[in-house]
C-alpha cells in the first residue's frame, strides 16, 4: 500500500509592469488578503500548466489575452498560511498583453489600478512586499509564513 504524499497548492501570480507602474487588483470576497492589493493570478487547476494557468487567469481576472512565449518565471515562492496551507507560487513576468485590464471579477476585485513600483499601497498581499524585494535583487526563490 502506497503512503499518501504531501501536496502543495500551486498558484501563480501575474507582473505586469509598464511606465514604472505595477498592475494590481483589490481583493474582496475572497476569504484570503481581502481588502489587499495583490497581483493578477491565482490557483493552477488540474491537468493545467503553469503557463497555462497564467494565461487562463489574466484572461478570467484582467480580460488580457498573453501567449506563452511572452512569460517568464522569475520567482518561486514556498509559503505556509495560519491554517498549515501550504503553497507553491510562480511570479511570472509578462512582457506583452493584448487588451486593456479590466475588472472582469467584480465579486472577487474591488479595484484595479497602476501604481508606482516605488510607492505601492500600504494594504498589500502579506508575502508581496517581501517577493517584490526579493525579485529585485534578482533571487529566484523564498518562503514566507514559516516562523
Amino acid at each position: 500500500m502506497m503512503k499518501d504524499r504531501f501536496k502543495l497548492v500551486p498558484a501563480v501570480a501575474l507582473i505586469l509592469e509598464k511606465e514604472g507602474k505595477l498592475l494590481l487588483q483589490r481583493r474582496c470576497n475572497t476569504g484570503f488578503c481581502d481588502d489587499c492589493y495583490g497581483l493578477i493570478g491565482g490557483g493552477v487547476d488540474g491537468n493545467e500548466t503553469i503557463l497555462q494557468a497564467a494565461i487562463r487567469e489574466a484572461k478570467e481576472e484582467a480580460g488580457i489575452t498573453i501567449k506563452p512565449e511572452d512569460l517568464n518565471v522569475l520567482h518561486v515562492l514556498h509559503h505556509k498560511y495560519k491554517d498549515n496551507i501550504e503553497s507553491i507560487t510562480f511570479f511570472i513576468e509578462v512582457t506583452e498583453w493584448q487588451g486593456e485590464p479590466t475588472i472582469c471579477e467584480p465579486q472577487k476585485c474591488s479595484d484595479l489600478g497602476w501604481f508606482e513600483i516605488d510607492n505601492l499601497p500600504e494594504n498589500l498581499v502579506s508575502h508581496l512586499r517581501q517577493t517584490l524585494e526579493n525579485i529585485a535583487k534578482g533571487k529566484i526563490y523564498s518562503e514566507w509564513g514559516w516562523e
